[in-house]
């Protein structure tokens, strides 16, 4: 048993550096790719579906309307210029 350990009881100085410095690289690299998982699956939640059809410009200037971003003249003005657009 005690044939087990080559410097004595222990590490020497370079045995415990080197086992901190590989300690903290190992946890830095497990925290990074845990981050870069999280960002990847956000992102994909954030990317609109292909299965979803874009929503006609007529609805959106609605609800926008609706929302009060535009005033009932602007409304109209735009819907005028969708409208002759139109093929």
């Amino acid at each position: 048993m005690a044939m087990m350990f080559w410097y004595g009881n222990g590490l020497n100085g370079w045995g415990w550096f080197a086992m901190s410095a590989g300690m903290v690289l190992f946890w830095g690299l497990l925290i990074t790719v845990a981050v870069m998982a999280f960002r990847a699956l956000d992102r994909a939640a954030e990317r609109p579906s292909a299965s979803r059809p874009a929503a006609p410009a007529e609805q959106i200037l609605s609800e926008r309307l609706a929302r009060g971003e535009i005033d009932e003249e602007e409304y109209r003005r735009r819907l005028t210029a969708l409208r002759s657009a139109e093929p």
